[in-house]
């Protein structure tokens, strides 16, 4: 097929930077707490000893040497400084400068995207206000990977045309990460049974939450564990408690002020569940039976030992909620939702066995209970791993597919499936050689001979597809739709 290839490449930018908390000689994971330590009590005493004088100068140092670089550093050092001031060694009132330079001594800079900035997923922007009529804008979203191999979700914007060719908006330099607010209610019934799923125990996970209501808040559950840490309680039901406090952190909202461009926002790791990264989202634009649109992304979040499927949903990209994914059918990564209801379900493909692209349908999307393999390895160049590349995409023929496989060598490549429209579990069309392979120059990288994506597109009977090389860069493709469609249907 005629796969066209565009020259245009995304490549991790250090110079785009968070401001994040530090602590001398503590590895700060995204969700870190100040712990009183010696280190941290002798920093404090030696700023608090300095003269006015100093302070004044030493902050005016810092200022002119970063203000530049962040749109808000001194409302963050401030920020900084309440988080530690239960650790100041004295009472007694502390001017602003010498809060701010505090606040400075546990901040520094995270290059959110200096090793790699890749697995995209592309959808529709909301707002198509302003276009020629050639034209859609759409959303990226990418995984940016920095320090420590810490991820998050950053985005870009752009132009898509009738030829598939795109044009990237340009990038700002800043960056901007909201600060999360906890879900108002919990159930009690719903955060038992995901504590088993979790790995803890039943009975320890229902006397971990035995005197909450059966709608609590954040505040219920903080007095509950408190009380527990008081109590002579089994460790297993300690570990309950603490699991359940995780578990509500995973379920929150943020919301970035108005105004700010696509690529000035990110979305963070949050939460303890999180605290390895936020991993691989899968961004679709879901179509309502009344006709209007929310936006959906599954992702894994990683705490370093093991991974939690999540699901964010937004309707503008300013405010997202999210939550865990809930039920049997929803473990291992590589979750992606159809765009819409089939049979009034919703319905979504996954790859539970760690090895084939599974079906799966609910009547809420935040529980999924059953899955059934619907694809199965069938070529050499997938024989070790299939799964798919992102939600599937409608088309008159069928739901377009993009499948990645793993063979020889653990070499990734693309391939595409067409499933029966009003029964998805059916397959009825597959290309048996792969849609994209690494090319020649695609084939270096953080993980070598990989070509990935988290989503693509079809605009005007063009299929726009970016992809990642290699775990490194993100590049773009484009194919006819009807072309793609003839070889579905002849293979």
């Amino acid at each position: 097929m005629n796969i066209r290839r565009q020259d245009l490449e995304l490549r991790p930018d250090p110079k785009r930077v968070l401001l994040r908390p530090f602590m001398a000689s503590v590895v700060v994971k995204p969700t870190g707490h100040a712990e009183p330590s010696r280190r941290l009590l002798d920093i404090l005493a030696r700023v608090l000893m300095l003269d006015d004088a100093t302070v004044e100068a030493t902050l005016e140092s810092v200022l002119n040497e970063f203000h530049d670089r962040h749109v808000d550093i001194r409302a963050i050092f401030l920020d900084r400084f309440e988080k530690m001031a239960p650790l100041l060694p004295v009472d007694g009132e502390v001017s602003k400068s010498r809060k701010l330079l505090i606040g400075s001594y546990f901040t520094n800079e995270y290059s959110l995207e200096s090793s790699a900035l890749f697995n995209p997923s592309i959808v529709t922007a909301p707002d198509q206000s302003g276009l020629a009529p050639d034209e859609l804008r759409f959303i990226l979203s990418l995984r940016a990977t920095g320090e420590g191999h810490i991820s998050s979700i950053t985005f870009r914007s752009g132009v898509a045309k009738t030829d598939g060719t795109v044009r990237l908006d340009p990038v700002s330099r800043f960056v901007h990460s909201p600060r999360p607010e906890p879900a108002a209610q919990y159930d009690r019934a719903l955060f038992r049974r995901k504590l088993h799923e979790m790995g803890v125990d039943h009975e320890a996970a229902k006397r971990a939450t035995f005197d909450l209501p059966d709608s609590f808040t954040m505040q219920n559950l903080v007095a509950r564990v408190a009380e527990l840490r008081r109590e002579d309680v089994s460790t297993d039901v300690l570990r309950a408690g603490d699991q359940a406090l995780h578990l509500a952190e995973a379920n929150y909202t943020v919301k970035f002020k108005e105004g700010l461009h696509m690529s000035e926002k990110v979305l963070f790791p949050f939460s303890p569940l999180e605290s390895n990264g936020i991993e691989d989202a899968r961004f679709v634009r879901f179509i309502e039976d009344d006709g209007s649109a929310v936006y959906y992304a599954t992702y894994t979040a990683y705490n370093g030992s093991t991974i939690y499927p999540q699901i964010v949903e937004t309707r503008d990209f300013t405010e997202f909620r999210v939550g865990t994914l809930n039920g049997p059918a929803v473990a291992n990564k590589g979750l992606a939702m159809f765009p819409r209801r089939i049979n009034g379900l919703y319905a979504m493909l996954g790859r539970q066995d760690g090895e084939n692209i599974h079906l799966m349908f609910s009547d809420n999307p935040y529980f999924w209970h059953e899955s059934r393999v619907i694809i199965r390895p069938s070529q050499p160049w997938e024989f070790t791993q299939l799964g798919n590349c992102g939600s599937p995409i409608e088309t008159e023929a069928g739901w377009l597919v993009l499948t990645h496989g793993v063979g020889p060598m653990r070499k990734y490549c693309i391939g595409v499936a067409l499933l029966d429209r009003d029964d998805p579990s059916r397959v009825i069309g597959r290309l048996k050689e792969p849609l994209l392979r690494p090319a020649p120059d695609e084939r270096e990288g953080y993980v070598p001979n990989v070509v990935y994506s988290c989503g693509a597109l079809v605009h005007d009977g063009v299929l726009i597809l970016p992809y990642a090389v290699s775990d490194t860069a993100t590049r773009f493709a484009s194919v006819g739709l009807g072309e793609l469609l003839a070889a579905l249907r002849a293979g």
